[in-house]
Order: structure tokens, then C-alpha cells, then sequence
């Protein structure tokens, strides 16, 4: 039998078209809040420093990416988890499913009196009856498994595909509890190794995701953790760096046990293993060299590691081919064997197997070149909710406040410091087209204006950091500079 195993929130999973063909195992473990710079390997060859952790060691996650491909230009579909897990599982963009918020307390979906726009109704519960890489591979013969953060809604994973489960858990795990880890990150691991036994033990592939809780405080690590985490660092750090440290080396510990097990099997010879992550890391520089971090659409919001090895895949490779999580499904349904007309028809990913088999170089046929991120909500932001479009060498942001455009060229400009809007009008209204037609195609909800607003009134989310729509510092970052009008940017 082949086994696939996919870590990460980016699940690939091959199923065989012909049913006498050995079908591999899937193991999918997903990152909570793992940004740019949350690993001790870099994401990006070009930007080594600026892609990796100067504090975090992580050995194992290490190791699955110095073992197969690092795609350094991978996006999360949201700067939040619920909507980046939303578009994992079905390979549908958060704003076709009306799932482009979270919803973690009664505050949020209000209105505050400071809010010059209102933030467009959403769903945090996956639609009923759609299909995901859980229903799709139990067709294909597959044991299917999901344990750890769920948080697509309260209906049992089960519904969706995932037959072996342990509830439909949000961010306080099954225990609610204000920090799940380390327990959590041990249990899940236990619950998938049984579960891979039981698989291999009956000869049946199985798919197994794994979604970790976070691991950012002193409290989500085991004191032996933080103990061997103080003795390396010393007195260079504080002592929430350590518990950041020290929680998600925790994880990265648990993964090795899900690994060592796979061996033990002797199934990790014929195993995918996929590794990504719901959004960035939280705060305005925990993302290495990007700007920004989780509840933003700028660079650190919203770029993530993913990582993929398995058979067929040469070790040590980085490849700049742009993808984001709606990616993961198709290339896992390609993988299993399945044909693309055997998909749903509304999928916005595509396939990524001939980049992870073929050329690193060369990006995938797509009927939508860019990638849309809409995030109309009040978050973590200063400039509000806001949209983004990330197309060839170009961002453009749209601040739904303001109406203004920010236009960066990520290939010069990956901080985002430099706005060149106002020096390239025709580039800002051609990405304005695309984004908001593809916007109307999948008949996003749009903010609306806030005919009771207050000057000065309290505002929603927790905006208490960012760069505003008009250049402003944010906090320990550079200032954002307007145009740069020696800049002679390509026209298309």
C-alpha cells in the first residue's frame, strides 16, 4: 500500500482512479498562527533571514521541509483561522462560502458608533451537504480522521467527511479550557498514531489531519519545556519570548512522535507529508521580514509556510510559484487518482502536483490568476476592514473606510513600505476591476456605509496597531512611504 501524509492546513491527498491501484495515506497537520519567521529553517531562499525564527527551534518541522518543497509565495486564503480552514477543506475561497470572519464572542458582527462602514454578515458553520477532502476520499475507500482545532462551526466533524473525530473544537479545545497545550498537542498526537495503526493494521489509506491549537504562552508549554528553552536562550529573551519558544517547540515535539510512528509503520517511504497554517503570527513584527501580522491583509497576515514531502518529490526545494490554501484539495484529489471532472464544479484551487513533481518554476493554468482575499471586518488592523488582490508583481489594498487604494510591488517591496498608488493609477484601476469582479462572481458580502456614525466614536476590533490607509507608522515599524516616483514599475 502507498501512504500519503500531508502536515498542515494545506491537505493533499491522491486518490487512485483505478480501484486495483494502491491508494497512499494522508497526514494533514495545520499550524495555529505560524507566520513567515515561526520556524528555525527559512521559507524563502531569496530572504533567508527574513524568513525564519532567530529563537524558535523547530526540528522537526525542519526536517519535513528540508525533505521536500518549500513554497515560499504561499498565502493563507484569511488573516483569520476560521475562514483559512473553511477554504482547506472544501478548496473554496472564504468569500464564495460567506465564511470571512470568525466568531469568538458576542462582540463581534456589532457595530460600534466609530465604524464608518458595517461589516457584511457571515457564517462560521461550513455549508450543509458540501463536500470536502473528507467526503471525497471516504468515496475513494479511505478512513478519514480530524482531531484537534475544528473551528468551522458546532456540527460533529463527522458530517463533513470525517468519520474518527474528537468534536467539533474551537480555540479552548475539547476541555474549553484557556489553554489547551500542552495537553492538547499530546492527545491529538496519541489519537492520530492510533488512528495510523489501526489503518496500516488493516490494510485501508487513510487520511488523517491533525489541527493544532496555538502555542504563544508560557502557560502552553510543560515546565521541562521552558526550563530547556530558558537554558539555550539565556537572559536574551523575556519571558513571554520563551513561552512562545517553549510552546511551540512543545508542538514541534508531538509532530516528531507522529513521525517517529509513521516509521515504525513503515509507512513514511510512501507518505505525503503537508504542513501550512491558518494565518500569521500575531503582532506587528512577529513575521520576519514581513509587515503586520494576524487580523490584516498585508504580507504578514497572510503569508504561511507550506511544506510538502513524499514520494516523487526531490528533497530541498523552494518554489516561488504563488498558491494559496484553496490549492490543497484539488492537488490532494490529483494525487489520490481523481479526475478534475469528477470535482466539484465551483472549486477555486487548483492542482498543484506539477510543481511539487515536475517544475518548482512554473505556476499552474488557473482561470484566476489573482488571489483575492476579503476580509471586510473590524479586526486587528487600524485601517478596518479591507480587501486584497495579489496579482503577477502587485498588491493593491482597498480600505473600505476610506475608499483608498495602497499599491505595492511585492517584488521590490515585500515590508510594504512603499505605496505606489497615486505614481500608478491605470495599474490600481485594472486591479480594482479584477478584485471586485471576482468579488461580484461569488457574490461576496460587501460593507456598507454606517449612517449613525460618530466622529471619534468607539470602534470595533482590537485596532490598535497598523499602518492606517494614509501611510501612517505602526508601531515600532518603519513609516510607510507614498510614491517613489523613480519607481518605473512594468505595466502589467
Amino acid at each position: 500500500m502507498k501512504h500519503l501524509c500531508i502536515l498542515g492546513a494545506f491537505l493533499i491527498c491522491p486518490i487512485m482512479a483505478n480501484a486495483d491501484s494502491a491508494q497512499p495515506n494522508f497526514l494533514v497537520i495545520m499550524g495555529e498562527a505560524q507566520g513567515w519567521a515561526s520556524m528555525s529553517v527559512p521559507q524563502d531562499d531569496r530572504n533567508p533571514e527574513g524568513s525564519m525564527s532567530s529563537f524558535i527551534r523547530t526540528p522537526n518541522l525542519d526536517s519535513i521541509a528540508q525533505s521536500g518543497i518549500r513554497f515560499s509565495d504561499f498565502y493563507a486564503s484569511s488573516p483569520r483561522c476560521t475562514p483559512t480552514r473553511a477554504a482547506l477543506f472544501t478548496g473554496r475561497n472564504p468569500a464564495r462560502l460567506h465564511m470571512t470572519f470568525v466568531g469568538e464572542s458576542k462582540k463581534e458582527g456589532g457595530v460600534n458608533p466609530g465604524d464608518r462602514v458595517i461589516a457584511p454578515e457571515t457564517t462560521s458553520q461550513l455549508p450543509a451537504g458540501i463536500e470536502t477532502i473528507g467526503t471525497l476520499l471516504k468515496k475513494q475507500g479511505y478512513g478519514t480522521a480530524h482531531f484537534g482545532k475544528w473551528h468551522v462551526g458546532r456540527e460533529n466533524p463527522q458530517q463533513s467527511g470525517f468519520d474518527e473525530n474528537d468534536g467539533p473544537n474551537s480555540n479552548g479545545g475539547p476541555e474549553n479550557a484557556d489553554e489547551p497545550n500542552p495537553k492538547q498537542c499530546y492527545t491529538t498526537a496519541k489519537l492520530g498514531m492510533d488512528f495510523m495503526t489501526r489503518q496500516v493494521n488493516a490494510d485501508k489509506p487513510f487520511y488523517l489531519q491533525i489541527s493544532h491549537y496555538p502555542g504563544k504562552q508560557p502557560e502552553s508549554a510543560t515546565p521541562e519545556m521552558i526550563e530547556s528553552v530558558k537554558r539555550r536562550l539565556g537572559n536574551r529573551m523575556d519571558m513571554m519570548r520563551i513561552g512562545q519558544a517553549a510552546g511551540n517547540e512543545e508542538i514541534d515535539k508531538t509532530i516528531g512522535l507522529v513521525l517517529a510512528k509513521l516509521k515504525e509503520l513503515d509507512a513514511i517511504k510512501n507518505t505525503y507529508i503537508i504542513y501550512t497554517a491558518d494565518h500569521g503570527a500575531q503582532g506587528r513584527n512577529a513575521n520576519g521580514a514581513l509587515s503586520n501580522g494576524k487580523g490584516t491583509v498585508w504580507e504578514g497576515g497572510l503569508r504561511v509556510p507550506l511544506l510538502v514531502s513524499g514520494p516523487g518529490i526531490k528533497a530541498g526545494q523552494f518554489s516561488h510559484v504563488r498558491a494559496s490554501t484553496v490549492d490543497v484539495l484539488p492537488t490532494i484529489m490529483e494525487l489520490a487518482g481523481v479526475a478534475a471532472n469528477a470535482l466539484p464544479k465551483d472549486l477555486d484551487g487548483v492542482s498543484l502536483v506539477d510543481v511539487l513533481k515536475k517544475d518548482p518554476s512554473t505556476p499552474p493554468p488557473r482561470d484566476h490568476e489573482e488571489i483575492v482575499v476579503h476580509f471586510p471586518h473590524y479586526d486587528k488592523d487600524e485601517i478596518g476592514p479591507a480587501s486584497a488582490i495579489i496579482y503577477q508583481n502587485w498588491k493593491m489594498i482597498l480600505v473600505f473606510e476610506t475608499e483608498n487604494r495602497l499599491l505595492f510591488d511585492l517584488s521590490k517591496d515585500i515590508g510594504e513600505q512603499r505605496d505606489l498608488a497615486q505614481t500608478n493609477p491605470d495599474i490600481v484601476s485594472a486591479l480594482d476591476t479584477r478584485m471586485m469582479d471576482y468579488l461580484s462572481s461569488v457574490r461576496a458580502g460587501m460593507p456598507k456605509a454606517n449612517s449613525d456614525y460618530v466622529e471619534g466614536g468607539e470602534k470595533s476590533g482590537d485596532r490598535k496597531g497598523g499602518k492606517g490607509g494614509k501611510g501612517g507608522k505602526g508601531g515600532k515599524q518603519k513609516p510607510m512611504m507614498k510614491e517613489e516616483p523613480e519607481v518605473k514599475p512594468e505595466a502589467n
